[in-house]
């Protein structure tokens, strides 16, 4: 049976699913405004007119994006002076946030259960390579079901 955090992490998932292909598109080297601009054949001075600013506060603009020092309000009113609507998302570099919460639960769970393993050697009470590999999912599991806190230490 599915918990609440599931249910919430699933939902996520959908919606991060329309993301996946941005997550491949590669940003121009002088940033989207500048590109879209271009490709529309519209001057600085023409995009400033729509924003109510110079063509040099444009270019500001332009260069402040290129370098990641645009806030996302500033996107979403250039945007709409393109007749565009501004997106953004995070992607997931595992595929989804299920299977990041999955490696980081097994991350932990290796963990707790190499250390638990390393004072039982240490006592001759050691356990296999297939036996602890099993623990370890097992472990892994609970922890993702539970997504506990401490998988982000």
């Amino acid at each position: 049976m599915r918990n609440k955090k599931q249910l919430l992490i699933e939902q996520l998932d959908q919606k991060l699913e329309n993301f996946k292909y941005a997550a491949m598109v590669i940003v121009p080297t002088k940033g989207w405004v500048n590109a879209i601009r271009t490709s529309l054949n519209m001057t600085r001075d023409q995009l400033g007119k729509k924003l109510k600013m110079t063509k040099g506060a444009v270019q500001k603009i332009e260069e402040r994006e290129a370098l990641g020092q645009i806030t996302i309000n500033k996107l979403k009113d250039i945007g709409e002076a393109l007749d565009m609507k501004f997106v953004y998302g995070f992607v997931p570099n595992d595929g989804s946030i299920d299977k990041l919460i999955y490696l980081k639960s097994k991350k932990l769970a290796e963990k707790i259960v190499m250390r638990t393993n390393q004072n039982m050697k240490l006592e001759d009470q050691g356990i296999g390579d297939e036996k602890m590999n099993k623990i370890i999912e097992d472990l892994a599991k609970d922890i993702k079901r539970e997504v506990r806190r401490a998988i982000w230490d």
